[in-house]
């Protein structure tokens, strides 16, 4: 089992908080690390998806009177989004006793109708937080193989634990036809599966490109809105990754359209049914797919309140990422899928136009060392150490 490295940032928020919202896509971990806080608390634990479950909770105040010792963990609690309303009363009378923290425990796999829901009625009553795939810090110690291995397999951890590259490929085909055929009809609109697979697949062929709303459009036979409501459902479902452009203040003609990545990188390689590393090495999307994996590590140890953005001008100057921190602070990352980094000049015409405090070129080497220009070439597992340390 490999130990997850939010599950103490969970410990601590239900410490401090009457209620923790654990988000993530389903298969993450998120019910693994409910029942193992489960294990050292008193707790009680319902999965919202299952009859009874749901019936339980039905009258949560009832639920809540005859179990007030216990942590209550309610998972897939975007089943029952009228529980909230109530919640915040039970809280309130809670504190009032003088029992502020560790009340509930919610795991929920399509946000915006969480934050929504929990938004509308837990106001200064609730902690977010979101469970990533596994990480390279999580599972590599900094090994290229095992970097690789999570790269091609991805971060959901049956799937980068399978026996055999086959079986994890399978389980992820699997995943992707759970999701398309039952759970995104059960949270989101009617949208036929035959329908988001062809864009899901679309989205996986163009990993990290800046997004072309009609070009898709006219590849599904569907209106440029539609395009919009797609992609705010695989959203909020924390499947695909909008990643905005820089543009703050600085005088220039600039991209504006988001970049779009499939989350984790084995959803994209089993949707392009890319199974070997051999084969990944040789597909077109080998650069978006690598990019995207990079990206996503970094985000999954990013800081409180730390936005990531892209850089980009009509002119060629180009970022594939800026980190800004809480307080201002802004670091520039350009990621290589190289051993022997080489930086263009856009990217230094880009430094130049946002001027950012520290600069990185993150690629395949073991090493970390400085180049020209103030510019360091660290490999990934440095770098989110350079976060997690910051």
């Amino acid at each position: 089992m490999i130990q997850r490295r939010l599950e103490n940032t969970v410990r601590e928020a239900l410490a401090r908080s009457s209620s923790v919202a654990l988000m993530g896509p389903r298969q993450v971990g998120k019910t693994t690390i409910a029942l193992n806080i489960s294990e050292s608390v008193a707790s009680i634990y319902l999965d919202l998806e299952s009859r009874l479950g749901l019936e339980k909770v039905r009258d949560i105040r009832a639920f809540h009177e005859a179990n007030r010792e216990n942590l209550i963990i309610l998972d897939e609690v975007q089943r029952l989004p009228e529980l909230f309303a109530e919640l915040r009363g039970i809280i309130d009378e809670e504190r009032r006793r003088g029992n502020k923290s560790g009340l509930f425990l919610f795991l929920g796999s399509a946000s915006i109708d969480l934050l929504q829901q929990s938004g509308e009625s837990l106001a200064g009553r609730i902690a977010y937080l979101e469970l990533y795939p596994v990480n390279a810090l999580e599972y590599s110690d900094g090994e290229s193989e095992k970097i690789n291995t999570l790269w091609l397999r991805g971060g959901f951890p049956e799937s980068l634990l399978a026996d055999s590259t086959g079986d994890s490929l399978e389980w992820r085909l699997d995943f992707i036809k759970t999701y398309l055929e039952r759970d995104i009809p059960q949270l989101g609109p009617r949208i036929p599966a035959a329908t988001l697979e062809r864009f899901w697949t679309m989205l996986a062929h163009n990993q990290g490109s800046v997004l072309n709303a009609a070009h898709l459009a006219r590849n599904l036979d569907v209106s440029g809105v539609t395009i919009g409501r797609y992609l705010d459902l695989m959203t909020d479902l924390l499947l695909i990754r909008r990643l905005k452009p820089w543009t703050f203040n600085i005088g220039k003609r600039l991209v504006r359209s988001p970049k779009i990545y499939v989350r984790d990188s084995g959803i994209t390689h089993a949707l392009l049914n890319i199974e070997g590393y051999n084969n990944l090495l040789g597909h077109p999307v080998v650069g978006g797919s690598w990019e995207g994996f990079v990206i996503e590590n970094i985000m999954s140890v990013a800081p409180p309140r730390m936005q990531p953005y892209y850089y980009r001008t009509p002119g060629g100057a180009e970022l594939d990422l800026v980190l800004e921190f809480a307080g201002g602070e802004k670091w520039a990352i350009e990621i290589k899928r190289s051993s022997s980094p080489k930086l263009s000049k856009g990217f230094h015409v880009a430094c130049e136009d946002i001027q950012p405090d520290k600069k990185f070129v993150v690629y395949l080497g073991t090493d970390t060392f400085p180049m020209a220009e103030d510019v360091t070439a660290i490999p990934l597992y440095g770098l989110m150490n350079e976060i997690v340390g910051r």
